[in-house]
């Protein structure tokens, strides 16, 4: 299955590229006073299609690469894309290893108390994806059952948001990135993924996986591009692009691209 080549080539080298945005290297303005950034470094989970991953040849390749490229060619700076340990994600970012987080980054009242968020750009509610032929139809029947996430995910928070319902499953399985979970699904190592809706239906068309998709009732939960509380000139440059983007339809097209369907916002 294509998802095993992604898996494989989780590890490959970052990839740097032209973007625009104000953080990172630094040059001085034309008179001299203050200084102005020339680059970014983006923090991603590059194992997490359609978001972020390695095509077949290599290259970093996705939704959100896509949208930091065209917010490059609107602001005019140069971004390396680091990849990260998803689960560390708030330590790097306050430990000025990375710039920004763009990578599906959910807003959530939580994150908002250490993370300066862009404007939302993109939404997909939280799923239970199991297996075509799985018994379970809703939350109720994950008693007893081994339920996998991705750590420092949404789907994390959401389950640890029903402290009865997690000590009912009879064992939560916190992965790296979502495509082991997926294989692991598929072979009955585990019984049900929470997941990104939009995650999960990508990998469903793509692969022809033999799962299938259940509503639960959980909320709608915006992404943005993370930053530091501090940078606000950040944040308004990213703010107008991501806007710009959306009224001229730009973030729709790459969404169609991605998803077949529009998630931009």
């Amino acid at each position: 299955m294509e998802w095993k080549k992604y898996a494989a080539a989780g590890l490959a080298a970052a990839m740097v590229v032209s973007f625009a945005a104000g953080c990172g290297g630094e040059k001085k303005t034309a008179d001299g006073a203050g200084a102005e950034q020339d680059k970014i470094v983006i923090g991603l989970d590059d194992n997490f299609p359609p978001f972020g991953f390695h095509d077949e040849s290599g290259a970093l390749v996705g939704f959100d690469i896509d949208m930091a490229k065209e917010a490059a060619k609107r602001l005019g700076i140069e971004v390396e894309f680091k990849p990260i340990d998803w689960d560390s994600k708030e330590t790097e970012l306050q430990s000025k290893k990375i710039d920004a987080i763009w990578n599906g980054l959910s807003i959530t009242p939580e994150r908002e108390k250490n993370i300066l968020f862009s404007r939302p750009y993109e939404n997909g509610p939280q799923i239970l994806l199991v297996r075509a032929d799985s018994p379970i139809q809703g939350k109720a029947d994950l008693a007893g059952k081994i339920v996998g996430t991705q750590q420092g995910s949404t789907g994390l928070e959401a389950i640890n948001a029903e402290p009865e319902l997690r000590e009912s499953m009879k064992e939560l399985k916190q992965y790296s990135d979502n495509v082991t979970s997926f294989m692991d699904l598929e072979v009955g190592r585990i019984d049900a993924v929470v997941v990104a809706k939009t995650t999960a239906a990508y990998f469903m068309k793509k692969n022809n996986a033999k799962f299938r998709i259940i509503d639960v009732g959980y909320p709608d939960i915006p992404s943005g591009v993370g930053m530091r509380k501090e940078d606000t000139a950040l944040k308004a440059k990213l703010d107008k692009v991501l806007e710009d983007m959306h009224n001229d339809g730009t973030s729709k097209n790459i969404s169609e691209k991605w998803f077949g369907m529009d998630i931009s916002m």
